[in-house]
């Protein structure tokens, strides 16, 4: 199927595909309701396909790519589900200790988009590791339906510690110089923010994608340096930013919110038509240099 762009689509249509992405509505609810606004040639049940990933696009660095290695590990978690596994990629020709990234994913498990970030910023000099949150219910399934079904079955506490738990080893490995970052996309993005919360002055710098915030009053926790991207037709999201900023100012969090305007929720993600080239590729400039400010 050709590529389409989010403006190939009513608004309306985005807005109740994210309501399908996250859960509020079923494949059924989605073709109902998004009905009204097929085309000759263009059913709802196309713009679903339409709108759903596309592995094949998202891939910008080959797994087998020179300039990196790759491994799959997996970290003991005893106060979550037990373990968490995933891949931890650094770049192939590195001497001495590196920072740590770790890459937390949507709703929907490890997806290979997500095994590609982390990729991506191996061969920006990281050691980035992307622990799977459903490693407890056999990994992400390889199915967008099958993974999302199975994520609400996986107890959030505990998914919670596994993080944690993934994010201290990755902190503690003798090959990682303690300085610690942590990125995140929409549940990554909310859970980033957590991670934040829960870890204080062990996590260096924390970077949430259109990610649901901390509550206000855990904001005391917060000791990273924070770099957080927004979507402006996210309003879902976007609701919760005034309260979230009013107390990252009131405890001297230091922040930066960038807003991309005309971009919707997941518009880094590029194996979906919600990607926003212009919005992702400036969001990413702009992570790499915090991620070297605050790591290095």
């Amino acid at each position: 199927m050709d590529r389409m762009k989010a403006s190939d689509f009513p608004q309306e249509v985005l807005r109740l595909f994210d309501r399908y992405a996250h859960g509020e509505i079923d494949r059924r609810g989605f073709i109902e309701s998004a009905q009204k606004y097929a085309t000759a040639g263009v059913t709802a049940a196309v713009m679903l396909e339409s709108l759903s990933p596309n592995y094949a696009w998202a891939q910008q660095v080959p797994k087998d790519d020179a300039r990196i290695k790759t491994e799959i590990v997996t970290v003991e978690s005893p106060k979550g589900n037990g373990s968490i596994r995933g891949p931890l990629s650094r770049p192939a020709n590195a001497t001495g200790k590196l920072p740590g990234v770790m890459v937390i994913h949507e709703n929907r498990g490890l997806t290979p988009y997500i095994e590609d970030v982390a990729r991506r910023l191996a061969v920006a000099g990281f050691m980035a590791f992307a622990p799977d949150g459903l490693t407890s219910a056999g990994g992400y399934p390889g199915d967008e339906d099958q993974a999302r079904a199975l994520f609400p079955k996986v107890d959030r506490a505990k998914m919670t510690e596994d993080f944690e738990a993934a994010a201290r080893w990755l902190k503690g490995r003798p090959d990682c110089t303690g300085k610690l970052g942590v990125i995140g996309f929409c549940f990554g993005g909310a859970m980033t923010n957590a991670m934040a919360v829960r870890l204080g002055a062990d996590m260096a710098a924390g970077v949430p994608y259109y990610g649901g915030q901390a509550p206000a009053s855990d904001v005391p926790r917060i000791k990273a340096a924070l770099q957080l991207h927004y979507a402006s037709l996210d309003t879902r999201v976007n609701a919760g930013w005034p309260a979230y900023e009013e107390a990252l100012k009131a405890n001297g969090v230091k922040y930066t919110m960038y807003m991309y305007e005309g971009a919707n929720h997941a518009f880094h993600n590029d194996s979906t038509p919600r990607y926003d080239e212009q919005a992702a590729k400036l969001s990413w400039t702009r992570v790499l240099e915090f991620l070297n400010q605050q790591l290095r």
